[in-house]
């Protein structure tokens, strides 16, 4: 095997000519093979009269609810994980603090008293002070920077990472205030839907004591009656838990007494999407942005990697003060200096530097995948939330209309029971596909509302607060 230690040192006599070098490569473009525009649809552009674009507003601008601004309010500064995000962000920078000061020589200054003695030795003191530079790194090669550059770019994407735990936490918050809002509604449904079969089976069995109908009419009238007030029990139990997980996001209770907004009073405000949305808006997202600074960091430990090849020069430098006695600490002949410069050339590391640098290139080329993989997974959310949009809309406009015509066919149904024309399971029946109508319209709109939230958090929104 040929030795590389020659030619080690003449690049570095070349590196040392030529002063301070830049050892750490350049950044890899990403290929993340996505379509340059996003797809969206004319129906998709129409969501409000309002201009703008939605990652260019805040949370405040987008959810119009009084009562869930407050809730959003509250969740910020209570909340555990986004406080914990927020200490991430505390220590990242600390850390990047602590690389930065390696670039400056540190001095300390000491003052020292010694006092010693024995059986047969007579007790002596001596007294010292000074100050001096501890072993300061030349930084010729870049690799102390470098490291720094790495720390500031961990702290960068901690940065983003806190902001996206915030849009994150802010879509959570209001997902649960309207799946609360929708439970309650649901809610009240069952238990109207409970009072109205009460009252239809005191009258059936009144017309069952008169002769009217037959006892298996008045036991399916119970049966409705039962299977009502078994719905409406399950789903005080479901508005419940809506109610525990608002708590917990919230980070206090909040919900016991809150007045939700109805699904269809506005309780978001989605701007209408440009023609024509280019992709790179997903460049915005914080997670992805995240992962950008993750990439420079790990390409700028490779830097490092790379300069622990090449020779380092250490100062370290004292001057002192010595006397026996305190008084005379600081008189003529008692000061001394010292000035060590230590050249520190790598020859035999056991392949330790090159595995190094092997490592830090994997890292780099695995922050290169991670990256890529943010940014076809951020286009495939935004493409998901689109897709939904004008389908949404178009089955919420269906399921309008169904429980229109369930309504129709439940008060025919009810007169022409009255009037002995159909069967009791007749009317059960219209009433059934009436309940289960406007079920179904709670929960197309909760999917609609949820979906334009899922929107406005995959492209990045709210980060100007």
């Amino acid at each position: 095997m040929i030795d590389a230690t020659p030619k080690r040192l003449a690049l570095a006599v070349a590196l040392l000519a030529g002063g301070c070098a830049a050892l750490e490569p350049k950044l890899p473009a990403a290929d993340a093979g996505i379509p340059a525009q996003l797809p969206v649809a004319a129906a998709e552009r129409a969501v409000d009269a309002e201009a703008g674009e939605v990652a260019d507003i805040g949370w405040r601008g987008f959810f119009r609810d009084p009562v869930l601004q407050d809730l959003i309010g509250q969740a910020l500064e209570h909340n555990r994980d986004l406080r914990v995000a927020v200490l991430n962000v505390e220590r990242a920078r600390a850390q990047y603090r602590i690389r930065r000061a390696d670039r400056l020589p540190s001095v300390d200054a000491t003052a020292q008293m010694r006092r010693g003695g024995g059986d047969a030795v007579p007790v002596s003191e001596d007294f010292s002070a000074g100050f001096g530079l501890a072993a300061f790194e030349l930084d010729l090669f870049g690799r102390v920077r470098n490291l720094s550059e790495a720390g500031r770019q961990r702290y960068f994407a901690q940065v983003e990472n806190r902001q996206a735990a915030q849009i994150s936490l802010v879509a959570e918050v209001a997902t649960a205030y309207l799946g609360l809002s929708a439970n309650r509604e649901l809610q009240q449904l069952a238990e109207r839907t409970l009072r109205s079969r009460e009252q239809a089976l005191e009258l059936d069995r009144k017309r069952h004591q008169a002769g009217a109908i037959s006892a298996l009419e008045l036991a399916q009238a119970e049966t409705q009656v039962e299977s009502a007030r078994a719905e409406a029990a399950r789903i005080a139990g479901v508005t419940a838990q809506a109610g525990n997980a608002l708590d917990l996001l919230v980070g206090k209770p909040v919900s016991a007494g809150l007045t939700a907004a109805a699904l269809d009073d506005g309780a978001t405000g989605l701007l209408p999407l440009p023609a024509e949305l280019p992709s790179s808006v997903l460049l915005r997202r914080p997670d992805i942005r995240a992962a950008e600074n993750t990439l420079r960091a790990a390409n700028a430990d490779i830097g490092a990697a790379r300069a622990a090849f090449f020779p380092s020069i250490t100062l370290t430098g004292a001057t002192e003060t010595a006397s026996p006695e305190l008084s005379g600490l600081f008189d003529a002949g008692t000061r001394g200096w010292s000035f060590v410069p230590k050249l520190n050339l790598p020859i035999f590391q056991g392949g330790r530097l090159l595995a190094n640098l092997s490592l830090s290139k994997v890292d780099r080329d695995i922050a290169l995948a991670g990256y890529e993989r943010a940014i076809q997974a951020g286009f495939r959310d935004v493409a998901d939330a689109l897709a939904l949009t004008g389908t949404l809309a178009r089955q919420r406009q269906a399921q309008e209309a169904l429980v229109a015509a369930a309504e129709r066919a439940d008060t025919l149904a009810a007169a022409r029971y009255r009037a002995g024309r159909d069967s009791q399971l007749a009317r059960l029946d219209a009433e059934r596909t009436l309940f289960a109508a406007r079920q179904g319209l709670v929960a197309v709109r909760l999917a609609e509302q949820g979906n334009r939230i899922a929107l406005y958090r995959v492209l990045g929104g709210g980060w100007k607060e």
